[in-house]
């Protein structure tokens, strides 16, 4: 069931953030769409509009990032970790607007607990486009500046929430390259228990990239996938 939303007023603002974040604050900035991914929004605008949320939060190890693993039991993208999102509603409002970030949080809230008023919003990425569902996905990141506990609100939507030290992703040993059976390559952390793939590995590595935190790792070492992947 959705709850009634507390993200009446959304904003970006970089005021008050950590030093930490400002590499990240920077490749925010200056990234180019093409240097995020090779899939672009088609240009006549067809697409589910979505957003996710890339929230960085400060645990007892440092800077982490908060992300769910989806029910086993869904027909799409089953047991799979991700951010927290979803498609825009219409009462998000405008696509071209504040619309993406009311649906991060909102879809966070819904998904985890999250409670919005302790997140600072401060940057988005260029929209995305995931050819296999057809969304056209909007990165919304986020500051955790007061941080609330979060869970499982539906154990049918959502297996697990946690959150993944930095430190963990950027640590050579918890990198490496997904295969899938149709030749598809791309970046993948094992991290918690979990291999983290696809749009939000993606998503991760070009941000560790920019912001200067990406450490050599051995990118032969490979993960197959199967084709229910």
């Amino acid at each position: 069931m959705t709850r009634a939303s507390r993200t009446t007023g959304v904003t970006l603002s970089k005021d008050g953030l950590p030093s930490w974040l400002d590499p990240v604050v920077h490749a925010v900035e200056t990234i180019e769409p093409l240097q995020l991914s090779r899939f672009l929004p088609p240009a006549d605008g067809a697409g589910r509009q979505s957003a996710v949320l890339v929230l960085f939060g400060e645990g007892e190890r440092g800077p982490e990032l908060l992300l769910m693993e989806r029910a086993s039991s869904l027909r799409s993208h089953a047991g799979q970790p991700s951010f927290p999102g979803g498609a825009l509603d219409p009462e998000d409002g405008d696509p071209k607007g504040d619309g993406p970030l009311r649906a991060a949080l909102r879809e966070a809230e819904e998904e985890t607990g999250l409670d919005p008023s302790g997140v600072q919003l401060f940057g988005v990425l260029p929209k995305l486009y995931i050819p296999v569902s057809g969304f056209v996905v909007t990165p919304v990141l986020g500051w955790w500046r007061e941080p609330t506990p979060v869970g499982v609100v539906d154990p049918n939507e959502t297996a697990r929430v946690f959150t993944v030290p930095v430190a963990d992703l950027t640590d050579p040993d918890n990198r490496a390259t997904t295969v899938h059976p149709s030749g598809h390559r791309g970046p993948a952390f094992l991290v918690e228990s979990a291999l983290v793939w696809g749009f939000t590995a993606g998503i991760i590595d070009r941000i560790l990239h920019y912001a200067g935190w990406e450490r050599p790792w051995d990118r032969e070492k490979q993960v197959p996938l199967d084709w229910r992947a």
